[in-house]
């Protein structure tokens, strides 16, 4: 592994080792000789956050995270060096290079998956996907264990879908994803006809009904309708959250007016509102033929909002306590078929991220020269799920206790990538 050297004896890294909430029971004294602006700054430093962004049909390794020019796999982009030294990626990802010394490399996955649908379910679950089996999402675990109570915000996002996604399975729905589509949600307005006080009424009353029926006829989906209408009203109190229009048309313009530059704006507004999980997506990648020509189409428009994406959430204190992973359902074949293509691939493929407790500049991983088996630290969807919640500072082997049964936090059988962490 290879491993960026960072200063660990700054102000917050010791905040962060003494848990920072420890110091506060110091009191008065704590407090004032921190001055409470700092304390506020700490505070929110500590609310860990997830963001995901999903490339959804398969993006080729060799085209971003391990590039083998000059191979018979490699294909025809070269590879450039990046913030670190030693690190290259794919010459497709300039913007992104640069800010290499923020993230780090998985190089040596092997989910020994070729489905699309297997491999997306394995990586934003942790598991192998059973029959009659259900497990809760990242989104969910994350929006569980790290949800603040006094935000009003939900704890899940996905932006660029609509509705309440069936994705917490024993977790219950407060834990669902809820999508948005890179815009305010639709009807989060109060209608010019109905009053304040009118439609306070009409809640109140709504609530006692709910109540009623609750208390007669409990079952999940009663539940799930409860927790829709909740939603709905604090989606409304705090609407602007989701209204990138109100961003700077500077910012605008760096993160392009294309729906995934939008979306990464979005991100970073919901992220700054503290909520627990984003997940964008990148669609597209599902290369089967004309490879080159869709990743260098694709890559270009990924590149320059995520590097915006990274450098504003480093400038802004953010990155410190938001974990960034950016992954895919599996890579794609180091064999480059007959239409230039390359097909489905999770037996040697790689994911990039940092930000929260990763740390920084680190390559974990190695495959051979040209790309077709893992050679060194291999690692499934299990392990990368415990690390990710280990990144947050959780531990990732204890479980969620549900109507007295227990139930893992993750894959009991995996284990964390402990050298990944800082």
């Amino acid at each position: 592994m290879k491993k960026h050297p960072q200063a660990c004896h700054g102000p917050v890294h010791l905040l962060e080792r003494r848990k920072f909430l420890g110091v506060l029971g110091g009191g008065a004294l704590g407090l004032g000789a921190m001055g409470t602006r700092s304390v506020a700054s700490e505070l929110a430093k500590q609310q860990k956050r997830v963001l995901v962004v999903f490339l959804s049909g398969g993006v080729s390794q060799l085209e971003t995270w391990d590039p083998k020019p000059k191979t018979d796999t490699g294909g025809p982009f070269r590879a450039i060096p990046t913030s670190v030294p030693g690190i290259h990626i794919s010459e497709l990802l300039p913007h992104t290079a640069r800010h290499m010394d923020k993230l780090s490399l998985i190089r040596g996955i092997n989910t020994r998956n070729g489905d699309h649908g297997k491999g997306s379910y394995q990586m934003q679950y942790g598991r192998n996907e059973m029959p009659g089996i259900s497990y809760p999402h990242l989104g969910a675990v994350v929006a569980r264990t790290l949800e603040n109570p006094a935000n009003p915000l939900p704890g899940n996002i996905r932006v660029g879908g609509g509705g309440r996604g069936s994705d917490a399975a024993y977790l219950g729905p407060r834990y669902g994803s809820i999508g948005v589509d890179g815009k305010p949600p639709a009807n989060s307005t109060r209608p010019e006809t109905i009053s304040e006080s009118m439609d306070r009424q009409r809640q109140e009353f709504r609530r006692r009904a709910d109540q009623r029926f609750l208390s007669q006829r409990r079952t999940a989906e009663t539940e799930v309708y409860t927790q829709s209408h909740d939603q709905a009203l604090q989606l409304m109190e705090k609407r602007e959250v989701f209204d990138v229009s109100l961003e700077p048309a500077r910012d605008q313009e760096r993160y392009g007016k294309h729906d995934f530059g939008t979306h990464c704006l979005m991100a970073r507004r919901l992220l700054e509102n503290d909520v627990p999980f984003v997940q964008i997506s990148h669609t597209n990648y599902d290369t089967h033929n004309e490879n080159f020509n869709f990743h260098l189409e694709q890559l270009g428009e990924f590149d320059t909002p995520f590097s915006c994406l990274i450098g504003d959430l480093h400038e802004r204190g953010l990155l410190s306590s938001t974990l960034v992973i950016v992954m895919s359902e599996f890579g794609r074949t180091p064999r480059i078929n007959s239409l230039y293509g390359r097909d489905h691939w999770g037996t040697a493929w790689s994911i990039c991220l940092g930000g929260a407790m990763i740390q920084p500049g680190a390559v974990i991983g190695k495959t051979n020269d040209n790309g077709t088996q893992v050679i060194d630290r291999e690692v499934d969807h299990g392990h990368l799920f415990h690390t990710y919640l280990a990144a947050l500072g959780l531990d990732s082997n204890t479980s969620f206790n549900i109507a007295g049964r227990e139930f893992p936090m993750a894959d009991p059988s995996k284990s964390v990538i402990r050298e990944l962490l800082s």
